[in-house]
């Protein structure tokens, strides 16, 4: 019984959600917009399984524990208000947990982390809820890896998450690999079936048709929530447009507000980009060694209105110089790119000297060379390294801002599909430097421990090698490129 009285009827959308799990797909994956009841089917699915799976251990993860109060609350409601259910369930409030009394087993609610989860083993399902908040997806990955030893599956629900994410990163990767996609409701519910998962995603398909109250309709199954509604949602003075976005339309959205949109910059993908032999292409680099990921590439500049960006590296902290410079070298040698654009004051003016004068060992030492995957110097034919500073004060950096903003919005970027690249654009916010002036920067909340969760460092790096090639073009010289 919800709590309005009503017996719980499921709609024809949900039904459809539970075939598959029913049929027995170990993987489910349900992705709705905000309102569509996803957090009580989920409370209603781990009582109907608790109540019929013998010994069941029903693990429910949450992403915080205010979340699990949440989850918790929706089933024990269910249990406190219909007849009868008293005598198959037991809630116990304080541990979070509801034991089934008809086939011994219990449902439990975690926060999710996979420590305080790794012992639990699945019995009958384990459920997930708003995956797309949790900080990352190891519990879930804990808990897939158990599912066979008790026959079990696993359901997890979400709405849309933040760009580049591991849980968007996922999302997308379900889809693409799937064995069986097909599409409903004008592409607003696609179904991506593969032997052992299946993703159903309820999504406006462009953001074009994200003020259509008709399509976004279609990408809200519950019954209640028609064009009339979502037409007064979107007009209320509390409503934002990435929270519409994000919430409502189940795009992957920043709320602090992406500085480009996630299908401009898909737009301007070229699998394996073609470029003629005398294109001019320099190298541009951005260092970070203890905190910030270092990232690096290639921007090859045919003209002003094709600008190739390629050869992405991106390493994690803590870096290794050495893992630095076998980049610096690997893209030399593939892309003959002897120019790298970077930031002075990035801490490394002894591995700039050495390169510069070729004296460095990766240079030198065809053993240390061999390490780190490079050719032997005799099949090398490369020229002398060359450093071009770049500054990262907030004037130059604005003006870098303005022109890759440009280049973008004209499309005269072309880029491989790099997924680090994107996430590392997708990143990025508008900041207001004040006097009409703005840089690219990180999201208001990706400030202290949080700052390695929104990384923009590949974005700087183009942003520095697009300047610096835009001054040489106007200068009448070659122009030069560095993309990271």
């Amino acid at each position: 019984m919800l709590d309005n009285g009503a017996f719980f009827d499921p709609q024809d959308f949900q039904l459809f959600l539970v075939d598959d799990l029913f049929e027995g797909i170990a993987q489910n994956w349900w992705i709705l917009p905000e309102g569509n009841g996803k957090t009580t089917f989920l409370g209603h699915l781990g009582l109907y399984f608790g109540d019929y799976t013998p010994t069941a251990m029903i693990p429910i993860a949450a992403s915080s524990r205010e979340q699990a109060e949440i989850m918790y609350r929706q089933a024990e409601g269910f249990v406190l208000r219909t007849p009868g259910m008293r005598d198959r369930f037991k809630c116990q409030e304080g541990y979070r947990r509801i034991k089934c009394l008809r086939t011994g087993g219990r449902l439990q609610v975690f926060a999710a982390d996979d420590r305080t989860g790794d012992g639990i083993i699945p019995g009958g399902v384990a459920l997930v809820d708003e995956l797309h908040r949790h900080r990352d997806l190891r519990l879930y990955r804990t808990w897939v890896g158990k599912l066979n030893k008790r026959d079990a599956q696993i359901v997890t629900i979400s709405t849309a998450g933040e760009p580049g994410s591991e849980f968007e990163q996922t999302r997308s990767l379900i889809k693409r690999t799937a064995d069986h996609v097909e599409s409903f409701d004008g592409g607003c519910h696609v179904r991506a079936r593969s032997e052992n998962i299946v993703l159903h995603d309820f999504t406006v398909p462009s953001v074009k048709l994200a003020e259509d109250m008709e399509v976004v309709a279609r990408a809200n199954p519950r019954d209640a929530i028609t064009a009339d509604v979502l037409r007064k949602k979107r007009d209320s003075p509390t409503m934002t447009r990435e929270h519409w976005l994000r919430f409502v339309c189940n795009i992957a959205t920043l709320l602090g507000g992406s500085a480009v949109l996630p299908e401009v910059w898909d737009a301007l993908e070229e699998r394996d980009p073609q470029y003629s032999d005398g294109a001019w292409r320099t190298q541009f680099l951005d260092l970070g060694w203890k905190i910030d990921t270092t990232a690096g590439g290639v921007l090859i500049w045919e003209s002003s209105s094709r600008r190739i960006v390629t050869g992405v590296q991106v390493i994690a902290p803590p870096v290794d110089e050495s893992d630095v410079v076998a980049g610096i070298l690997r893209r030399q040698i593939d892309y003959g790119a002897d120019r790298v654009v970077l930031d002075p004051s990035a801490g490394a003016e002894q591995m700039v000297q050495l390169l510069e004068k070729g004296t460095h060992p990766l240079q030198t030492d065809d053993d240390l060379r061999a390490e780190y995957g490079l050719p032997p110097l005799a099949e090398t034919d490369v020229g002398e390294l060359e450093f071009i500073a770049h500054s990262q004060d907030n004037a130059p950096m604005s003006q870098a801002a303005q022109r890759t903003d440009e280049a973008i919005r004209n499309r005269w970027f072309v880029h491989d599909g790099d997924r680090q690249l994107r996430a590392h654009v997708l990143n990025a916010v508008a900041r207001s430097l004040g006097d009409a002036k703005w840089k690219f920067d990180r999201p208001a909340e990706a400030k202290g421990e949080r700052r390695k969760d929104y990384p923009i460092d590949a974005l700087t790096g183009l942003l520095m090698g697009n300047n610096v090639a835009v001054d040489e073009a106007d200068e009448g010289g070659e122009p030069l490129i560095a993309f990271i």
